[in-house]
Order: structure tokens, then C-alpha cells, then sequence
């Protein structure tokens, strides 16, 4: 049954208006459908008959096939009442109803009359109705009568035939582009909605040629568009015009943007809305650009419509929003990249929003209060957080939590205020509110004591207080957790103890267990306090949660007595403060293992790399898994079950553990007569090539199955053994083993050719029996290759700004890259990932959309169990050049160079096309310049000058040879890569010996 829809006068709370649709069932509108049939039609009792048919419909229910083809068998009889309101209903019901093909048939004939009729009504919708329900081959029948529509004089009848334009181009595309002569004229008809419509359907029959988009903006630019929904869209396509042509035109130079300018004159208010923020969400705008659209952004902000405040404030708030963009960003370097805007062209309207914080509409308020955070100065912040006070209590939760987001901007870009924004947001943490809410506040804290060391605290105090009283256990967790890591660093530890133990005894048993975890934390750290702790420790062994009780002895006998009052042993400390390195997913594994066996728990042997889905090589469509198939039941791991193939086989036992096994690597296309793929086994001085093999063809046995591997193009690798494949009936999975030696540590790379070679025998299909001659035959496979990315395992880190801070930073490499012109930063960072290979963490693989700047953190482990990590910031500007900044830390410093030299030589992954004359997207580093300027020199033999290039960091300055008699190296460095960037500067600077060229030399 329909579910009612119900309005409660608020005024009276016993009296309640109900829906006309209350209690209507499907069965009972079905039998009143009948009314449909009579001789005499009842136009009103068949419109309401529609009309719940129309409810039930959009309410979800479902007609079965029968009920469905009833009901529109009985509604094509309607058409014989000439009611104008009947016949509207009448179509709604058809479009609702999606006949089938085969009842289409039986409309189409009145739905063509309706057509051709003289009452533009009736043809409006029966256009609407057959484009909506015809096929291809009815569309090309009626195509003639469609064209005629789209310039017909009467509005309604031409915007009926442009709108179905626009939804028949999704699915019959080719048709509707042979009406562009009709739509064309119909752009400049005098009806604002049939212009409207026309334009938008010009467009897009257009939108996939650049030129032709161009060409159409240009025509239109000259004035002849007169209505504001058209003039409105057309500066939405001119925007995008001048998007799309800044690449290519120089400096300076904006086509169209005279014609946003006059725009701003526009009579027609949305016209004027339009162009303004079409010019605010321009790239690289400048300040006289910007500032006739902030004027008129200004005068609607005290307009007496709602609509456009809303409006005015919303696009001054995306300003801001932008000019900050990467405020909170890990790197700086994120920020640099990010286009220039100018708040302070906005900071001119602030006394209109002050007025607007009032304003009762809600939205508008808390618009005009987050712009002002983020326009006002130091000295305006007490003001605003006085007046923000009486406007908290007005709103709903989620516009709370955006005024909590900019005071924490606020603060972070104002830190010596941050005493009244801490008490501002400790008093809204004491009110009521939603756990969204609170959590936003508690996390604005805790980003706040992070950032401003004098906060710290004022912080924690607040924070202690909130706990007293939270009713929420996974905020109060997460502050113990915080509080347990920064407590024992403040001048008095103790006076926070009292504030922990409480929720020892009054909370839940989930808080209660973090609190314990926090009390060992000081007493691990502050060694005066130990001998308290241990006592509150004691009395937590008689909880009644299991939990509490385990932790509460954990941490008794980790931290030793209470007469051991000297320093806390260091694997202690890194017990209770480092990051877990193994995957949360591995040690729930072992542990599980450990249940059911009687060997000891070792944490050092729970596999450190991420686990990832079972075992099962990849496969055609159709075809079973080829390779070692399905794994055993139970919690194993891709390496484990490769590790247990290869310890099985004796030729392997001298090669040493497994560090690493591939995903598989397709060999051959889909639906081959054979399938094959590759996994490669990584060790510290061998490779292994596992070739699993399917034979798709019944008709046929193959024997001695081998590869023969061509490894010219890999000089460092040498074959050492094969392992051929005995037998390979039909559809029944092989594998064979090719290994290879390689210089025992190091990171060797190649390509390698595969040739699959096997003796074939045919096979009787009524016996089964194989031939006992065969042929020998080969097959091509296709190449793969050894890359660098091959030797990183992709290794998890819980809490990578701890590990980060535990990696010793005289191992750290920092480079920067030019990457060229990209589309996004979303493929650029996906290339990056997969050349270094390493485990994305706290999912910062995932780039927000439209973002001007992203940082990525990456973890693994590198051949020699060698810890690695890296944090990468990239930015791209308005012309979508993106530049990159990669900072490496591990246990070796000649692995964070080696991680840097991937990255330099990954340009197969990252580079971009040849394009106006220049190569663009080829990674060029600081010392590849003076490498590649070598190499040029000792290949050309010529006499040379001298190139200095200089960095703002006196270390990084480099000096090498340039020829005179040419700038053929220069040009190089400057058409054919990004520019160099050090720091924020672009300084090469060429010193010529002038004593060469007074000798004459070259």
C-alpha cells in the first residue's frame, strides 16, 4: 500500500490534514480503472483515476506486465474524449507507463495526429510523448515533422520539439545533429525559452569540437542572444572557452572577457549574478579583473531578496575558500602551487556582511560569518567572537560545524589569539549538540594544540573537562588516547591524573580499558609519578571487564615494580607510544593461528605486507583460474601460498626467503588458444618467472611446455635454471619456472621477451586419448619487464606522522619535479604510486575533486628489508602545469637517493605528448639538467663557457660548461621542459667567458 503523506498544521497539534491519496491500494485504482471502458466517458473521474495511478507509480509500487499492458490499452481509449485536461493525462500516463515496442505501435498513429493538430497544446506533448517513447526507426518517420517544430512560431511547440532534442542526442546522437540548421535558426528566435532551449542543444551537438564551440560563442558574443536564461548559459560557455584557450594564448591575453565585463551591466539580475562569479572562478584573475565583480557581488549583498544575499555571499565565501585552499595542507609546499586569489578584495565588503550575520535566513548568516573569519584581522576577532556567541544558538548542527572549521582556520592564522577562540570553543563544547558536531569541535582542539605550542595547556584542560561529562565513548576514547601522548610532556603531569582515573571508575568498559592504556603512558613517562600509577593499576585488576583486567596486568608487568622508580626502559616507551608497523588485518591472522596452536606468540613474525585478496590469477572471461586457483581454506596470505609453492620445489631452496610476489601479469589477449600469465618472485639474488599456463583447445594434449626467455635487453640478469611443464591437457592449469640471478641487493631492471614452446598432440574426442607422435610448435608471448617498483613491498604504517618522526632525518632526500600539463591531480598522483610502488596511508591516495593541491603519504619496504617512507605534495596552477615535491626518509641514505632516481627515470608513467612544438610532461630535476648538459658536451666535443645555476639554498648552487657559439642546450632546458623551480624562484643565470669569445673560440 501507498504510504500517506501527511501535513501537521503546527498551529493545532490535535488537528491533522491527510493526503487525498491516504490509504490507497493498488487493487482498488486498478478496478476503478475500468471507468476507462465505459461508452459514456466521465473526463473528471478519469483524470482522477490518472492522477492516482500517476501516486502509486512515483511512489514506487511496480505493475506487473499484465496489469501494466491493462492499464495502457485502457488509457489509449481516452483518446476519443476531446477534454483538453483528459488528453494531458493522458500523455503523462503513457510516459509514465514506458510501454514495450510492440504497444507503441498502437499510440504512435494518435500521438502523430495529435502531432499535426491544430491545437498547439495537444502537439506540444504528443512530441514530447513520442520522443520519449519511439525507437530509432520511428524517429527517422517522424524526423521531417520534428524539424518543422523546432521553428515553429508558437514557443511552446519549438520548445517541446529542442528539449526532446536534448534527450534523444543520448541515445540517437547522429539524427539529432542533422537538425543543426533548425536549431541554428531557432537560436534566434524572440521567445527567451525556445533560445534557451536552442542554445543548450546547440551546444551540445557541438561540445566535442573545440573550434565549433568557439566559433559559437564568438557569433553569439556579438549581441544577438536577448533572453537572460541563454545570456546566462552562454557565459557559462564562454568561461569555459577561456579555461580551455589559457593554455594556449600568451600572458595577459583573455579572449571573451570584455564580453563578461558588459555582462555586469546586464539589466536581468541572474545575468549580472552570472557574470560576476564566472569571473571570480577564473584562473589567474587579477585584481582590476576581480574587481568590478566584487563591486557587484557588494550591492547584492544588501539586496532586499534572499536569493541573491544567498547568492552574493556564497560566491565572496568561495573566494576565500579558495585563497586558503591548503591552509591545513602537511606541506607548504602545497600552498605555493595553489593560483593566486585576492582576499583581500573581498575584506571591502565586510561591513555589508556584518549586517548579514542578523539575517534570519540561517544559511546566509552562517555564510556571512565563515567569510568574515576568513576575511577579518587580528584586531576584529574579539569582536566577531562575541557576536558569533548569540548566533551559535540559532542554527542546526551542520552549519555549526562550518563556523567551527573557520574559527580553527581563524586561530591557526592568528596565533596569538588563540585564548578567546579556545574558551569559544570550549563553551559550545559544554552545549548541546549532535556527536558530528561535537567530534568537529574536539578535533579543532586537538589540531589547534598541535599547531600552537602555548595552547597546549589550555587544551588539554578543556579537553579534560569535556570527558567528565561526554556521552559519547568514542570521543572520550580518542581524547585519552591524545591525552596519554601529550599529558607526560607538560610541566605538571599529575593534575591530569585525577581527570583519567575518574573514568576508570564511572565509565563504560571500552573507556575504562583507554583509560588504563592512558594511566601506563604517565607512568611510563614521568617517572615520579610511577609508584601512584602502579597503585591505581592494582585496583583496576578487580574490574569486571575481561579487558580492563588484561591491560591493567600488561602494563603492571611491562613497566616493572613500583620500587623501580628509575627511567622506563626504551622498548617500553616504544611499546606503549610507537606505531604498530604490521597491518592491523595480519596480526587479527596470526593471532588467530595462535589460538589454535601450542607455539609461542611472536609478533616479529606477522607478515608486515597488506593483505590483499585471495589467491586467484587473473583470467579470461569464460575461462577457470589458471595458476595454483583457489586457496586452502583458512587465513593464508598471497605470499604465504607462493612462498609454499616455491619451498616445494628443490631447484629453489638455495634462492633464500621470498621478498616479494607480483600480481599476475596477462601474457596472451582474451579468448586465446592458450592462457598465459606471469608472476614474478622477487629474492635478494634471484628472480622467478612463474608461467601459469591454460590449454583452451579440447582437441588437444601439449607436453614438454616451456618459455624460452630472451633477456638481451637485461644485461644484469643471467638464466640459471628452467623448469618445464611435463603435461598440459585441456582447461587444466600449469605452471612452468624460469629463474634468473641478479647482483645480490640491488634493484636490477630489464625487459624480457617470452616465447612459449611445447610439443602438441592431437587428442580423439570420443576416447580422450592423445596421439603418441606430436609436433613441436611455439607460441609468441607478449614482453614483460623487471621495474624498480618490482623491489618495494607495500607495507602499511597505522600512524605515519609518528613514523615519519621516528625516521632518523639525516636519511631524508627532498627534490623537486616539473611534471608538465596534466588534466588532474588524480592520474598524476595514481602514476606516481604505481612507479614507486610503495602502500598509500590514511587513504590520501584519494584526491578530492577539483583540488589545486594534494598531499600523498606512501610507505614499503625495499629489497634488504630497508624502511622507507615518502611524503609528496602536488600542486597545479591555472594552466594545469603540475609541479611535484618528493620527500624520502629511510633506514638508508643511498635508498632515499635510489627512491629519488625512480621516480627521475619514471617518465614512461608520468610524461605527457608532444604538443605545439615542445615536449611537455618530462620530469627534469636540478642535477638531471647538469648530467644531461654533460653528457651533451662530451657527445658533441665543443669548447664550452660556463653555466651557473643558483638556488636560494647556497648549498644546491651548480656549475658546469656552456657552449658559445650556440644556446642549442639552453633552448633545450626551455622549450622542452617545465621550468625549474628553486623555492619559490626561477634564477639561472648564465655567465659567457668572455676571454673564449675575444679568441675566437667555438
Amino acid at each position: 500500500m501507498a504510504q500517506p503523506f501527511v501535513k501537521k498544521d503546527d498551529d493545532l497539534d490535535e488537528e491533522e490534514e491527510y493526503s487525498p491519496f491516504y490509504g490507497i491500494e493498488k487493487g482498488a485504482v486498478l478496478q476503478e480503472a475500468r471507468v476507462f471502458h465505459d461508452p459514456q466517458l466521465d473526463a473528471r473521474r478519469c483524470s482522477q483515476v490518472i492522477t492516482k495511478l500517476l501516486y502509486l507509480l512515483n511512489q514506487g509500487e511496480t505493475f506487473t506486465k499484465v496489469e501494466a499492458t491493462e492499464v495502457f490499452f485502457a488509457v489509449t481509449k481516452l483518446f476519443q474524449s476531446k477534454d483538453t485536461v483528459l488528453r494531458r493525462m493522458v500523455y503523462l500516463m503513457i510516459k509514465d507507463l514506458s510501454p514495450s515496442a510492440d504497444e507503441v505501435i498502437i499510440v504512435t498513429s494518435s500521438l502523430m495526429k495529435d502531432m499535426n493538430s491544430k491545437t498547439d497544446m495537444y502537439r506540444a506533448n504528443a512530441i514530447r510523448v513520442l520522443c520519449r517513447i519511439t525507437d530509432s526507426t520511428l524517429l527517422t518517420q517522424i524526423e521531417r515533422y520534428l524539424k518543422q517544430a523546432i521553428v515553429d512560431k508558437n514557443p511552446v511547440v519549438a520548445s517541446a520539439a529542442l528539449v526532446s532534442g536534448v534527450h534523444l542526442l543520448q541515445t540517437n546522437s547522429e539524427i539529432v545533429k542533422r537538425w543543426s540548421n533548425e536549431v541554428q535558426e531557432a537560436v534566434q528566435s524572440r521567445a527567451a525559452l525556445v533560445q534557451f532551449h536552442a542554445l543548450a542543444l546547440l551546444h551540445q551537438i557541438r561540445q566535442n569540437d573545440r573550434l565549433a564551440v568557439s566559433k559559437l560563442v564568438t557569433s553569439l558574443t556579438k549581441g544577438s542572444v536577448r533572453s537572460p536564461l541563454a545570456q546566462c548559459l552562454l557565459i557559462r560557455y564562454t568561461s569555459q572557452v577561456i579555461r580551455e584557450s589559457s593554455t594556449n594564448t600568451q600572458a595577459g591575453e583573455r579572449p571573451f572577457f570584455d564580453y563578461l565585463e558588459s555582462c555586469l551591466r546586464h539589466k536581468s539580475e541572474m545575468v549580472v549574478f552570472e557574470a560576476a562569479r564566472a569571473i571570480t572562478e577564473l584562473s589567474g584573475v587579477t585584481s582590476r579583473e576581480l574587481t568590478p565583480a566584487i563591486t557587484v557581488l557588494q550591492l547584492f549583498l544588501s539586496s532586499s531578496k534572499p536569493v541573491l544575499r544567498f547568492a552574493a555571499i556564497r560566491t565572496l565565501n568561495k573566494i576565500i575558500l579558495s585563497s586558503m585552499y591548503g591552509f591545513n595542507e602537511q606541506s607548504r609546499f602545497a600552498k605555493k602551487m595553489v593560483a593566486s586569489t585576492h582576499p583581500l578584495a573581498v575584506t571591502n565588503c565586510n561591513i555589508d556582511m556584518e549586517s548579514l550575520i542578523s539575517d534570519q535566513n540561517r544559511s546566509i548568516a552562517t555564510l556571512a560569518i565563515t567569510t568574515l573569519l576568513k576575511t577579518g584581522n587580528e584586531s576584529s576577532v574579539d569582536r566577531l567572537m562575541k557576536q558569533i556567541t548569540n548566533f551559535m544558538s540559532d542554527i542546526a548542527d551542520e552549519f555549526k560545524i562550518v563556523v567551527v572549521e573557520a574559527i580553527r582556520s581563524l586561530c591557526l592564522k592568528f596565533p596569538l589569539k588563540y585564548r578567546s577562540m579556545m574558551n569559544f570553543l570550549s563553551n559550545i563544547l559544554r552545549e548541546e549538540g549532535g556527536f558530528d558536531y561535537k567530534k568537529a569541535i574536539v578535533d579543532s582542539i586537538v589540531i589547534l594544540i598541535r599547531d600552537i605550542p602555548d595552547a597546549k595547556e589550555i587544551g588539554l584542560f578543556h579537553l579534560c573537562e569535556f570527558i567528565e561529562d561526554c556521552e559519547f565513548t568514542y570521543l572520550s576514547t580518542q581524547i585519552l588516547h591524545f591525552l596519554g601522548n601529550e599529558g607526560p610532556k607538560t610541566s605538571d603531569p599529575s593534575k591530569y591524573i585525577r581527570y583519567i582515573y575518574n573514568r576508570v571508575i564511572l565509565e563504560n568498559a571500552t573507556v575504562r580499558a583507554s583509560a588504563v592504556s592512558t594511566l601506563a603512558k604517565f607512568g611510563a613517562m614521568v617517572d615520579s609519578l610511577k609508584p601512584r600509577i602502579f597503585v591505581l593499576l592494582r585496583r583496576c585488576l578487580f574490574d569486571s571487564d575481561d579487558e580492563v583486567r588484561d591491560r591493567a596486568t600488561l602494563y603492571l608487568n611491562t613497566l616493572g615494580t613500583d620500587a623501580s622508580v628509575g627511567g622506563t626502559d626504551e622498548d617500553v616507551k616504544d611499546f606503549l607510544f610507537g606505531p604498530l608497523d604490521v597491518p592491523l588485518v595480519n596480526l587479527e591472522t596470526s593471532l588467530r593461528n595462535y589460538e589454535a596452536s601450542d607455539i609461542p606468540f611472536d609478533i616479529n613474525l606477522v607478515p608486515k605486507e597488506v593483505k590483499s585478496q585471495p589467491l586467484a590469477e587473473k583470467k579470461a572471461p569464460g575461462k577457470k583460474a589458471i595458476g595454483l586457483g583457489a586457496p586452502p581454506s583458512g587465513p593464508t596470505t598471497v605470499v604465504d601460498a607462493y612462498e609454499k609453492l616455491l619451498s616445494s620445489i628443490s631447484e629453489f631452496s638455495s634462492f633464500g626467503k621470498l621478498f616479494k610476489s607480483c600480481s599476475p601479469m596477462e601474457l596472451t589477449e582474451p579468448e586465446t588458444e592458450y592462457a598465459v600469465n606471469v608472476v614474478k618472485h622477487i629474492f635478494d639474488g634471484h628472480v622467478v618467472f612463474q608461467y601459469n599456463c591454460t590449454n583452451t583447445i579440447p582437441e588437444q594434449l601439449l607436453e614438454k611446455v616451456t618459455v624460452f626467455v630472451d633477456a638481451s635487453e637485461a644485461e644484469e640478469f643471467s638464466e640459471v635454471l628452467t623448469k618445464p611443464l611435463r603435461s598440459l591437457p585441456y582447461d587444466s592449469p600449469g605452471q612452468t619456472f624460469v629463474a634468473f640471478e641478479k647482483p645480490e641487493g640491488v634493484p636490477a631492471i630489464g625487459k624480457f621477451s617470452n616465447l612459449l614452446k611445447f610439443v602438441v598432440k592431437e587428442v580423439d574426442p570420443a576416447t580422450g586419448e592423445a596421439d603418441e607422435e606430436g609436433v613441436e610448435d611455439e607460441y609468441q608471448l607478449e614482453d614483460l619487464e623487471i621495474v624498480a617498483a618490482d623491489y618495494m613491498l607495500k607495507v602499511g604504517v597505522s600512524n605515519f606522522k609518528n613514523a615519519w618522526e621516528n625516521m632518523d632525518p639525516d636519511n631524508e632526500r627532498i627534490d623537486e619535479y616539473g611534471l608538465g600539463v596534466k588534466e588532474s591531480l588524480a592520474e598524476t598522483v595514481s602514476a606516481v604510486i604505481d612507479i614507486v610502488g610503495m602502500q598509500p596511508c590514511e587513504g590520501t591516495e584519494v584526491v578530492p575533486n577539483n583540488s589545486r593541491s594534494h598531499t600523498c603519504l606512501l610507505s614499503g619496504i625495499f629489497i634488504g628489508n630497508v624502511k622507507v617512507l615518502v611524503r609528496v605534495s602536488f600542486g597545479i596552477d591555472g594552466s594545469k602545469q603540475v609541479a611535484m615535491k618528493l620527500a624520502v626518509r629511510s633506514e638508508d641514505p643511498e635508498i632515499s637517493e635510489k627512491i629519488h632516481e625512480i621516480v627521475a627515470e619514471g617518465k614512461s608513467s608520468v610524461k605527457g605528448k608532444w604538443r605545439s612544438g615542445r615536449w611537455i610532461g618530462e620530469m627534469i630535476t636540478r642535477s638531471k639538467l647538469v648530467e644531461q648538459l654533460r653528457e651533451y658536451q662530451i657527445r658533441s666535443q665543443h669548447k664550452w663557457g660556463a653555466l651557473a645555476a643558483f638556488s636560494p639554498k647556497p648549498q644546491m648552487a651548480t656549475r658546469f660548461p656552456f657552449p658559445l657559439h650556440s644556446l642549442t642546450i639552453f633552448n633545450y632546458a626551455r622549450h622542452n621542459s617545465p621550468p625549474l623551480r628553486f623555492g619559490n624562484h626561477l634564477s639561472v643565470i648564465v655567465g659567457l667567458a668572455v676571454g673564449n669569445f675575444a679568441r675566437g673560440d667555438d
